[in-house]
Formats: C-alpha cells, sequence, structure tokens
C-alpha cells in the first residue's frame, strides 16, 4: 500500500499573513502612499488601499478610521523621511553652498529612490482643501530651504545690503526656488532620460545663482519707488 503523500500544499492566494500591529500599519501605510500618488486623494478610496496591501477595508479602518487620518498619517511619514536625513547633509556640508547641493541631492533622491513619495507631494502640496497635514509639510519644505539658502547668507565686503536685508529678501525668493524645484523634479520624472546630474546642476545654478546676486544687494526696485 503506497503511503499517503506529505507534500505541503500551496498557501491559498491572498491570505492574510499574521503581523504586528505596528507591521500592519507600516503595509497600509506603504500602500496608501502608493494609491494616493498614482490616483490622487479625491479618487482613492479605502478600499483601493486595501486591495493593494491584500486585506479587507475593515482592517484598513482598525487602523485610520478616515481616509483624511490615512492620508495624514502617509504625508506625515513622507515628511519625516525626507527632515530625518536633512541634518547630516547640513553637518557636512562644509559651506553655504556644500548645503544648497546637499539639499538638491537630497530631493533627488527622494525623487529616484521613492518616485511613489513624489508623485503624492507633487499632487497636493499646494492644495489647500487637504488640510493641515500638508500645509505643515508646505511650511516644513520652505523653512528648510530658506535655512539652507537664507540662514549662511552674509552681504560681502562693500555692498550696501545689510545682513537683515538679505534674510528678508532670501525669505521672499525661497517660495520662488521652492516652487522651481518642484516643477522641475516633476518634469524629471516624465524625462527620465535626462542624466541625473544635468538636473541636479540646473537645479543648483538656478537656486545659487539667483540668492547669491541678492546677497550681493543686485536685486531690482520696487515698482514706485
Amino acid at each position: 500500500m503506497s503511503r499517503p503523500s506529505t507534500r505541503v500544499l500551496p498557501s491559498t492566494p491572498g491570505a492574510r499573513r499574521r503581523l504586528s500591529s505596528e507591521a500592519r500599519r507600516g503595509e497600509l501605510l506603504d500602500a496608501a502612499l502608493r494609491e494616493f500618488g498614482n490616483r490622487g486623494y479625491y479618487l482613492t478610496q479605502m478600499e483601493h488601499v486595501a486591495a493593494a496591501a491584500g486585506v479587507s477595508k475593515a482592517l484598513v479602518y482598525q487602523h485610520f478610521p478616515s481616509k483624511e487620518e490615512l492620508f495624514a498619517a502617509v504625508t506625515e511619514q513622507v515628511v519625516e523621511g525626507f527632515m530625518n536625513r536633512l541634518p547630516e547633509v547640513l553637518e557636512n556640508a562644509g559651506d553655504a553652498l556644500g548645503a544648497w547641493r546637499g539639499a538638491v541631492r537630497l530631493l533627488c533622491d527622494l525623487v529616484t529612490e521613492r518616485p511613489e513619495a513624489w508623485a503624492l507631494v507633487a499632487r497636493h502640496l499646494d492644495n489647500p482643501e487637504l488640510g493641515a497635514s500638508l500645509r505643515g509639510l508646505r511650511d516644513q519644505v520652505t523653512e528648510v530651504f530658506a535655512a539652507v539658502l537664507a540662514g549662511y547668507y552674509a552681504p560681502e565686503q562693500g555692498s550696501a545690503a545689510t545682513s537683515e536685508e538679505v534674510l528678508e529678501q532670501a525669505r521672499i525668493t525661497v517660495p520662488l526656488v521652492v516652487g522651481a524645484l518642484q516643477g522641475l523634479m516633476s518634469w524629471w520624472l516624465d524625462h527620465p532620460e535626462v542624466p541625473r546630474a544635468k538636473v541636479e546642476a540646473r537645479a543648483v545654478d538656478f537656486g545659487w545663482l539667483g540668492l547669491d546676486r541678492i546677497s550681493r544687494g543686485e536685486w531690482l526696485p520696487l515698482v514706485g519707488d
């Protein structure tokens, strides 16, 4: 008589793995990041996130009671991932130009390592309807570049501009630089054939040379002055 087979049958497709609450939350955040990045906030539903994570919609709601809370958690994760790496970049910069180069390089890292995270930022950063989470993200990003680009500047010897004037002008300029970088990174995602080195170089030139002239007092007078 032949012995019964002891071969282990494959698990049922879609069977849910047992994970700790923390691990499951991380898995859901990753799935939500992909969905929000690809679909946008308004078109993403909780069932999309559940399907992407291979779990039930009820389980998603156990961790995140609403789509708004899920989106806030995702955006917080994205900005923390960027901010946690920034101090080391600034500490190793050596000078102001090195700090700016490092910040641009870090931004390019975000785009290349986690394009879905950048897609989420690019889609929603300036949308005022999505609540405090993204407004806070926008403010944090602005403050980062203000510190990098404006905080290191001092007027050159013989310049008519004072340190306070340089700082004020740089702070006003920072949103323009951030907006330009946001547009450049999004364009780059659509044109991956462009070498990263060229993208970084143009971003550094744009931000640095513009504020460098401001630091020497080379801004245009206001209309009516």
